[in-house]
């Protein structure tokens, strides 16, 4: 851009909260305070959180990603392996006991949470009707906290009209996590039509930051020319929350994983950009994204604070003993 040429002014409206939940920061954390006590590798089952950035900075520290345990190779089964924070299966750990494998569970203790509403359902002796995305790992994993065939996955309308249950009145139900709190209300007030009988969980299972994430977007949406999403494309709170801009009165919503997805072509004439992130997605991307923007706009940033969180989630306690360092934290925190 020449030197005289005069940017147009851009107001960015800064979600507050955004980016790290407590969940996420404390599976990072499981991982790199693992690094540091037993060294590397530290194999960790699936992506630990659903962002790029993250699982590439675990690797440059050690840690190794696998899909499947058989992936360790027996001379390194003393090396620790970290489940992710969406859960696993009931088999994954008692597969881990028959390997002779040190594990590590960094499922989110809000999906542990839901795991447990859904067994005391089928504990009652209730069919248990799962709210969530087919092959989505947290689904998988509440799926398989329970016996074959005492669930059932809801994800449209169309799959409520069509679930025809044993028993009508033995029916109880739990969502995945990272649902649009309207998207899912819809399906409630469908199966609560169908099935007046139906058992609701013994507390809300969508967690606080989707909710307050999701809040914050509806509150910074309407007239915004373009709202940046921060987030990879299977990150289903990342998803849900464009979905939220757009309903909530965005003229364009995208999920952008970084600045060099932006397509700046498109945008050359925006005037009010609304900006947030997925639950996994680091501060430091975000900082990128601003710092971009300035490049090419007079940008004036308005914070917009709809929530405050103090949620903290502690480690398992055989990591309680290790220290981390201010460049961990700062890469912990999503910072570095």
């Amino acid at each position: 851009m020449d030197a005289t040429t005069t940017r147009m002014p851009l107001t960015i409206r800064l979600c507050q909260p955004r980016g790290f939940c407590a969940g996420v920061d404390r599976a990072i954390q499981i991982v790199v305070l693992a690094l540091k006590k037993y060294g590397a590798p530290v194999y960790v089952r699936h992506e630990i959180v659903h962002n790029r950035y993250v699982v590439e900075g675990l690797q440059n520290l050690g840690a190794v990603f696998i899909e499947e345990l058989s992936e360790i190779p027996p001379e390194h089964r003393a090396s620790p392996v970290v489940f992710s924070a969406h859960g696993v299966p009931k088999s994954v750990p008692q597969d881990a006991r028959e390997r002779d494998l040190f594990y590590l569970d960094a499922t989110c203790p809000l999906v542990s949470k839901v795991h447990k509403q859904a067994m005391r359902h089928q504990r009652l002796g209730r069919h248990v009707l799962l709210i969530g995305h087919a092959g989505h790992p947290e689904v998988i994993g509440t799926m398989g906290q329970l016996a074959e065939g005492a669930a059932t996955l809801i994800e449209t309308e169309a799959d409520v009209a069509e679930f025809e249950p044993a028993d009508p009145s033995a029916l109880g139900f739990v969502t995945q996590t990272t649902l649009s709190v309207e998207d899912t209300a819809g399906l409630l007030k469908a199966l609560q039509e169908r099935f007046p009988e139906m058992q609701a969980p013994a507390a809300e299972s969508i967690c606080y930051a989707t909710t307050n994430r999701q809040e914050a977007v509806k509150e910074t949406a309407p007239g915004a020319d373009l709202f940046l999403i921060v987030g990879a494309p299977n990150s289903s709170n990342s998803r849900r929350l464009v979905e939220v801009a757009e309903r909530a009165g965005a003229k364009m919503s995208l999920l952008v994983q970084r600045a060099s997805e932006i397509p700046w072509d498109e945008i050359a004439n925006i005037s009010t950009l609304g900006l947030s992130a997925g639950a996994s997605a680091p501060e430091i991307i975000v900082d990128e994204i601003i710092n971009a923007f300035r490049a090419r706009f007079d940008v004036t940033v308005e914070l917009a604070v709809t929530a405050t969180e103090t949620e903290d989630f502690p480690v398992m306690r055989v990591l309680r003993d290790v220290e981390l360092t201010a460049a961990d934290m700062a890469f912990v925190n999503g910072m570095a």
